[in-house]
């Protein structure tokens, strides 16, 4: 049974984005392994504290997420 877990940094996606998530990722689970496994797969949106998640040893916040989906450098 497949599970697919996805985080991410609360406040960036809409619920409405986070079930197109949650849709798509499953469409393309169920076209690799097959329509069979489609009530087996499992997908969860969990999403971290804007400030609890760090790349190369830099928090990274909603804000700056926001930043960086605008086109603009953080740092």
């Amino acid at each position: 049974m497949p599970f697919i877990n996805v985080k991410l940094i609360e406040g960036v996606f809409t619920p409405e984005q986070k079930q197109d998530i949650v849709r798509k990722l499953t469409e393309t689970m169920v076209g690799i392994e097959g329509e069979n496994m489609r009530s087996v797969t499992w997908c969860v949106v969990e999403e971290v504290g804007s400030g609890d998640w760090g790349i190369g040893g830099q928090p990274l916040t909603t804000e700056d997420v926001l930043t960086l989906a605008r086109g603009v450098a953080v740092g």
